[in-house]
């Protein structure tokens, strides 16, 4: 087999990569709230509006910033990601033995050792433009994520996508098909047989850490694909809403959020890139044998 088996990873942003939500460490500071006034502001909105929640934050933010004379171009959201923390392992870190890479440059060699090429995707409900000023945007092949439209001035004025917990499922199908642009439909909604499509699902894994994750945990899983719930290490209770997810069917595995090498997560994402590679060889070999 010459040909790179493509596979993909997709990956929700808070709480799976990064602790936290990633408005909260220094974008809401500097409107002048705390996190429980700001997403509490969230929720009486939507309620009283009947509204999206995602567009009813990203209005709040703009409402919020004007007030208090915040920058909102698309380079100030970028710093605000600037020094957004992650979880250990994600960034290139020291063990006692040696200095490390980090996760996706590991997962990428460990791949290509088994003739898988590895792509790293963002599916979020977080901010695009905070991603992109990350020490990590540059590992994926695709960063989707809630964003902002720019005036003439470059200041942000309204939405221009919102990704919910169910709209978040369109992009798992853009990975699949390989229609990456947000803005193009017509190939989206082309049928192509599985068999043509740039990723198939048996060949996704799905990571993510909340509730929020459940309708694309589902849609990987029960498409032949693996979802995997991680959760805040060292945390008591953090394992609960994971293994309610595991016992309820919804995801394939569990594990901490811990990214270093050899942990519980990069054992389970090896051995699917491993599974993957032998399938593709069983596959091949069954059909030298009918021809």
């Amino acid at each position: 087999m010459k040909k790179h088996i493509p596979f993909a990873i997709a990956y929700d942003f808070d709480g799976t990569l990064a602790p936290g939500n990633m408005q909260e460490r220094d974008f809401i500071p500097a409107i002048g709230m705390n996190k429980k006034r700001f997403w509490d502001e969230v929720k009486n909105d939507s309620k009283k509006h009947e509204a999206d929640n995602i567009l009813i934050y990203m209005h709040l933010m703009l409402k919020k910033a004007e007030a208090q004379s915040v920058q909102v171009r698309k380079k100030d959201f970028e710093e605000f990601g600037k020094d957004l923390p992650f979880f250990e392992g994600v960034l290139p870190y020291e063990d006692k033995f040696k200095k490390q890479k980090g996760w996706f440059d590991r997962i990428n060699e460990y791949g290509k050792h088994s003739n898988v090429a590895v792509d790293h995707f963002i599916i979020s409900s977080g901010i695009r433009e905070m991603v992109t000023g990350t020490k990590i945007s540059k590992k994926f092949k695709a960063i989707f994520a809630s964003s902002f439209c720019y005036d003439h001035h470059g200041v942000a004025k309204w939405p221009a996508l919102a990704l919910n917990y169910t709209s978040k499922t369109q992009f798992l199908f853009r990975i699949n098909k390989g229609c990456l642009n947000v803005y193009e439909h017509k190939d989206i909604n082309r049928y192509v047989p599985d068999k043509d499509r740039a990723v198939p699902f048996k060949n996704i894994i799905y990571i993510g850490d909340g509730e929020t994750d459940i309708p694309c945990f589902r849609l990987v899983k029960d498409r032949g694909g693996n979802s995997v719930a991680v959760y805040k290490p060292h945390t008591p209770k953090a394992k609960t809403k994971s293994e309610e997810m595991f016992n309820d069917g919804r995801v394939n595995f569990i594990a901490p959020a811990d990214f270093r090498d050899g942990t519980l997560l990069d054992r389970i994402v090896k051995s699917l890139i491993d599974k993957i590679q032998h399938d593709a060889e069983i596959y091949s070999l069954a059909k030298q044998l009918h021809r």
